[in-house]
């Protein structure tokens, strides 16, 4: 089956019944494999035995990123190498890379929940799917790829990159999925038009995007410019890689997989838990995980969980679309800022692109945002005095959204560039020492 109606329709109730079963087991497995779990369970005092609700995770310890990066690459796995089938990373950007091992047990695991995110995005057997995501050590291609060779579609494994054969291979091929990062899509899109291939001509319907934040506006330019229904993947390298939620045809939050990850919201600032409903940072519990089970992982992810009734009658708890992450977030002028604010923002503008980069600089003490972003053609073809009107429509309508005010400069046409995988959208050019 590419879903799992037992565990996907459960009654809260004998779900966390479940959930509660599946967590002392874990925490009494790392408490006998993982030195560095064992040692901050000791300093706590909690053994699996003192869990006798979900609630009573918050008892145990936190796990951030720099435990992974001070354990690398495996002091934190709990099984012998004999046992690891594959390992995947992290691209190590700003640091020493994120390990993810897998026992064979694990692949499957993982593999289920990515066919669960496919059959509830549409995705059928007879499907021809193009794999628009990075292979390699990145969890997203392989994961992707596996569900949909699970499920018996065909895929056409193109990985990011070389656009032009994207499309082509896409209208020669007939595809009818695409799994791509959402501005990968954008960038398709572009592309497509710039090579005179009408995209919404051809049999593709839907998309499945990811492993960046992406806003509601993001989502319907991209249903808009390829007439698709364009579907969520949410997941981290830390915890298996895409597959800990997915949207269904509500289009009205992720639903996290609540038999293999326990999720909860935290106060960034106190750590204290946080109710459903209230907004704050995302924090997952591995259930099931044999390799490397993660204990409360601070995302950095601020959202919010809420349980309510879906008409896809999923009964898993529902998580909002990424606010932002917690140190991405900028603070100008006192406001806290997230750059999928401003994406919002700018898609509402009809004359730009949704092609953007927020610049951050020091103006005396305080730091000011810039906000570059590439205008319509017809924009550029009216001239200089267009150009500034856009731009000051755009520093308003921030200004009367958000109380905040920004520099907008209208960049040329193509000078941002595009994006094959993960966009780059925040460029910090603030010294060092006073960020």
């Amino acid at each position: 089956m590419p879903w799992n109606k037992k565990f996907e329709c459960m009654p809260v109730e004998k779900l966390q019944k479940f959930q509660l079963e599946k967590l002392k087991e874990t925490v009494n497995w790392i408490s006998k494999k993982v030195p560095f779990y064992k040692n901050k369970l000791k300093e706590l005092g909690v053994k699996a035995d003192n869990l006798n609700s979900i609630e009573d995770s918050a008892k145990l310890p936190f796990t951030v990123k720099d435990d992974l990066r001070d354990n690398y690459p495996f002091d934190l796995c709990a099984v012998a190498m004999k046992d690891v089938v594959r390992i995947h990373a992290s691209s190590g950007t700003t640091g020493k890379p994120i390990t993810g091992p897998y026992t064979a047990d694990d692949l499957e695991q993982w593999t289920e929940c990515m066919c669960r995110n496919l059959y509830s995005a549409g995705v059928r057997r007879e499907d021809i799917v193009q794999n628009a995501y990075g292979y390699g050590l990145f969890t997203g291609g392989l994961g992707f790829h596996q569900a949909a060779t699970k499920m018996g579609c065909a895929v056409v494994p193109t990985s990011s990159g070389l656009t032009e054969r994207q499309i082509t291979l896409m209208k020669d091929f007939g595809s009818t999925v695409l799994f791509a990062t959402p501005s990968y899509a954008l960038t398709i899109a572009e592309r497509a038009e710039e090579m005179k291939v009408d995209i919404k001509s051809l049999p593709l319907r839907v998309g499945i995007f990811g492993a960046e934040p992406w806003s509601s506006g993001m989502r319907q330019e991209i249903e808009e410019r390829m007439n698709i229904k364009a579907m969520e993947a949410y997941g981290l390298t830390e915890l298996c890689g895409p597959g800990v939620g997915f949207d269904c045809e509500a289009q009205d939050g992720i639903h996290i997989n609540e038999d293999h990850f326990l999720a909860e919201i935290v106060d960034p600032g106190t750590l204290e838990p946080l109710p459903l409903g209230e907004q704050g940072e995302l924090v997952f519990t591995s259930l099931q995980r044999r390799a490397m089970p993660m204990i409360r992982y601070r995302t950095k992810d601020i959202t919010r969980l809420r349980r309510e009734r879906c008409p896809c009658g999923r009964t898993f708890v529902k998580m909002d679309k990424i606010y932002g992450r917690s140190d991405d977030m900028l603070i100008i002028s006192g406001v806290n800022v997230f750059p999928s604010q401003i994406e919002s923002l700018l898609l509402d503008i009809e004359e730009v692109e949704p092609q953007y980069r927020l610049l951050v600089r020091k103006k005396g003490y305080l730091d000011q945002l810039t906000v570059q972003v590439e205008g319509k053609q017809e924009v550029y073809d009216a001239g200089k005095e267009k150009r500034l009107e856009v731009a000051a429509k755009i520093a308003g309508h921030i200004k009367g959204m958000m109380g905040i005010g920004v520099e907008v400069e209208l960049v040329d046409a193509k000078s941002i560039a595009r994006s094959e995988g993960k966009a780059l959208r925040v460029v910090d050019e603030r010294p060092k020492q006073l960020r």
